[in-house]
């Protein structure tokens, strides 16, 4: 059995809170810029998905106006 099974779940957006509590003071300099970069790419991650989702809508739309 895994472990995690027993782990409860997190609910969405709780990692985010979690990470914006977190104390920046004991971070290093090349710690604070490998998170600048692990947050950019989530940025880009999510900006696509959005990108996607507005894709899909439009088409849609379309499709619902003929």
């Amino acid at each position: 059995m895994d472990t995690d099974d027993l782990e409860p779940r997190k609910r969405r957006g709780e990692a985010l809170a979690a990470l914006s509590r977190e104390d920046l003071s004991l971070l290093g300099i090349e710690e604070l810029n490998e998170r600048i970069s692990a947050l950019e790419a989530e940025i880009a991650r999510i900006r696509a998905q959005l990108e996607r989702k507005h894709g899909t809508r439009t088409a849609a739309e379309a499709l619902f106006k003929k």
